[in-house]
């Protein structure tokens, strides 16, 4: 494992997941965009949510740093392409500093980005059950890897005066800083539901959250000691993009027809779960992307080459979508005639025949695979090896990419041809199969960040490509 040169910026990790990392994160975010409209933010692992609330915090997008779903060569590019022209940069953390992604090492930890980045850590502990003992958490976080650097810690969940005096007594042998103090109090609350926090295009009350963090963030901090933490390098060397673009010649266009092919993307609350590194690859690429919306758009946009459903919480949505007959009646007809469609997750359950959502009622969807799918209470998550059974859209047989499950439904009837045998993150044997596949359509529960399989975002282009000179 390398280590990079550090750009600057600062790590926020969590003794424990829970522990108000996310809030921590938000408050400095809220404060520092309101000194500079550079902030740059990243969050560490496959998280879609987080970085949500962080793009409202700061105005810009926020990248995941994850070296299982890419590598760690292309989280320390990633890291230092985007911190150029920032002002401060901050990484947020994933569970507790060294949990990573097997429980049996640090791999794909907070740590482990920590590490590969060269930044310092600032810790964030839960002190509402604690006087005196946080000093052997503290100790042990401190001691346990010397190559990860504790800049110093934010006690949060303070319940007095007297309580956070226990607590700096204590701290006070260690000879490490206290950077921030948050008293234990519920007037910023962020909701959640089945798969974490809701999402920001569902709460109206949302900017107002924002103004409070912003004033919590502006009197909970040292702000002298952080602001050095937190800023970006102002001559980090000279980053190229971190994806290896062009990986090879797309088909050639009739002179007379656009090389451009466009790519709809459905956003909308329905569905929103994109890296925004597989956007600027497509557009690396050549794509033109074009926002659509299947809850509230009748059709798709006009001229579209290609479909990409992201995952999401079409669950929440399902009656809407399903009262847009319209849509999903033109959508089945254009898959059928051949528009290549990429389906993640939440997309995959829009392509089903129906949805039978939490509350057991069930909506037709699109239709064009040949099952149902079911929301359950069992929750499927994790990092998965997938090897491709089948030529499809964007895979060969044989081929092999890494990919992350996390949803709460399943598919009720099996699919006959599998896209994928699936293998755990850290276990010997294939476990199951997953995944309709087809010469137009790529539907599968896993999430895939093109940062580690850039060749599957230019097939996919490819073959959008192809269809519009078929068109043509």
């Amino acid at each position: 494992m390398s280590t990079a040169a550090s750009p600057g910026g600062l790590v926020i990790a969590g003794e424990r997941s829970g522990v108000g990392k996310t809030t921590v994160t938000l408050a400095l975010l809220a404060a520092l965009a309101q000194k500079s409209p550079r902030v740059q933010s990243f969050k560490v692992g496959p998280d879609y949510i987080d970085p949500m609330f962080h793009q409202q915090a700061t105005g810009r997008p926020c990248y995941n740093l994850d070296p299982i779903l890419t590598s760690e060569t292309y989280v320390q590019q990633c890291f230092a392409h985007r911190c150029q022209g920032a002002d401060f940069a901050l990484v947020e953390g994933v569970m507790g500093l060294f949990d990573g992604a097997s429980g049996l090492s640090d791999v794909a930890s907070t740590a482990h980005i920590a590490r590969l980045l060269n930044l310092p850590v600032l810790l964030v502990v839960d002190c509402s059950r604690l006087s005196r003992s946080v000093l052997a958490i503290i100790h042990g976080y401190r001691t346990l890897d010397p190559r990860v650097k504790l800049a110093g810690v934010v006690l949060n969940r303070v319940g007095s005066d007297r309580h956070l005096e226990l607590l700096t007594d204590a701290i006070a042998g260690i000879n490490l800083s206290i950077l921030g103090v948050l008293r234990r109090q519920t007037a910023i609350a962020l909701p959640d539901r089945h798969l974490g926090l809701v999402p920001t295009a569902e709460l109206p009350q949302l900017p107002d959250i924002l103004t409070r963090l912003a004033h919590l963030g502006h009197t909970s901090f040292d702000w002298p000691a952080l602001t050095p933490l937190l800023l970006a390098d102002p001559t980090p060397p000279l980053s190229h993009p971190p994806y290896p673009l062009p990986l090879s010649h797309p088909p050639t266009p009739p002179p007379s027809h656009s090389p451009t092919p466009r790519i709809a993307i459905a956003q909308d609350p329905a569905f929103s779960f994109y890296y925004p590194d597989n956007l600027d690859i497509l557009t690396a690429l050549g794509a033109e992307i074009i926002p659509w919306s299947p809850l509230r758009d009748a059709q798709p946009p006009a001229d579209a080459d290609g479909l990409y459903f992201g995952g999401g919480f079409p669950e929440m949505f399902a009656a809407e979508l399903a009262a847009n007959q319209e849509l999903r009646l033109t959508l089945n007809a254009l898959i059928h005639q051949g528009l290549p469609v990429y389906a993640e997750c939440g997309g995959l359950m829009y392509l089903a025949t129906t949805l039978v959502d939490l509350n057991d009622n069930a909506w037709p969807m699109v239709g064009v695979l040949p099952t149902s799918v079911r929301m359950t209470g069992r929750l499927t998550l994790g990092y998965r090896h997938a090897l491709a059974e089948q030529d499809s859209l964007l895979l060969q047989t044989g081929q092999t990419i890494w990919g992350h499950e996390f949803h709460r439904s399943e598919a009720e009837t099996p699919s006959p041809s599998p896209l994928y045998q699936l293998k755990r993150y850290g276990a010997t044997q294939r476990h199951a199969t997953e995944g309709w596949g087809s010469h137009r359509i790529h539907a599968s529960y896993l999430h895939l960040h093109w940062g580690g399989c850039p060749e599957v975002a230019q097939a996919l282009v490819g073959a959008c490509l192809q269809y519009r000179q078929g068109r043509a």
